[in-house]
């Protein structure tokens, strides 16, 4: 259906007087900053995984392109991180026992040979064997950043990134009451298994997880890295914890938008 407008009439209009100089160039103006699309989630409560409301989150944050070079990058410098470096061997030196050389340099017929704390012994140092040292490696902290909203970015484009209420509670803190649930709902081990993030697990939560095996796990939101994002089969994740973590992982996105003049 067309929507009808009048046309003007032909009564004359009122002078404007302008006290701008004719023929001037007009001020500049600032450019406003560009809308920034956003995504919907869902939020819902956990155990009975009814629907609550909805939660909105910048695009930036939740609908990142996949990167797999940045994310192996994470993943590697994580595990580097977690090497303790402690093997030791020692060396001639280090090892207790007398130096005295074993037999003559000659007249024996036999190979050179100095004291019973060679290489070439038993029970002597160990040639070129390992020391304690640090594997930790280093990634600029804006592509670890970059790589751990990548992550979160994969599991919801995937569907399995589900926000819950926050402070999960459940009554029991049986294991197999838990499983059940996990596998009703579609969680559980059957279905890759579920990671759930918490701020501070109940008591009653976290007996329940300890004892439910494949069908998931719970860990506190500073324990979680890109490892664990991507290796459980979904990810569940109360909403605070997750608005606390996208804002720890911000800081390669840029606090100010250029404006072109």
């Amino acid at each position: 259906m067309a929507t009808e407008t009048s046309l003007p009439d032909n009564r004359a209009l009122p002078v404007v007087i302008s006290s701008q100089v004719p023929n001037a160039t007009p001020p500049t103006q600032r450019r406003a900053a560009p809308v920034r699309p956003e995504v919907l989630t869902t939020v819902y409560k956990f155990p009975s995984m009814e629907p609550m409301r909805f939660a909105y989150y910048a695009a930036n944050k939740l609908l990142l392109p996949l990167r797999r070079d940045i994310l192996h990058r994470a993943v590697i410098y994580e595990g580097d991180a977690t090497r303790q470096g402690t093997a030791s061997t020692k060396w001639r030196n280090e090892v207790h026992g007398s130096s005295r050389k074993i037999r003559p340099q000659k007249g024996t017929g036999r190979a050179r040979l100095g004291d019973k704390k060679s290489p070439m012994l038993r029970g002597g140092g160990v040639a070129f064997g390992p020391r304690p040292r640090d594997f930790s490696s280093g990634l600029p902290r804006k592509i670890y950043d970059l790589a751990w909203r990548t992550a979160l970015s994969y599991r919801y484009r995937r569907g399995q990134l589900v926000v819950l209420e926050n402070d999960i509670e459940i009554e029991m803190d049986e294991p197999r009451w838990l499983a059940q649930i996990m596998e009703w709902s579609h969680l559980g081990q059957g279905d890759g298994g579920s990671l759930l993030v918490a701020r501070n697990p109940q008591e009653n939560l976290s007996q329940a997880f300890s004892g439910v095996g494949g069908h998931g796990r719970l860990k506190s939101e500073d324990d979680v890295d890109v490892k664990d994002l991507l290796k459980a089969g979904r990810v569940m994740i109360e909403k605070r914890s997750l608005d606390r973590l996208l804002k720890k992982h911000s800081s390669d996105l840029s606090r100010t938008v250029s404006s072109a003049m």
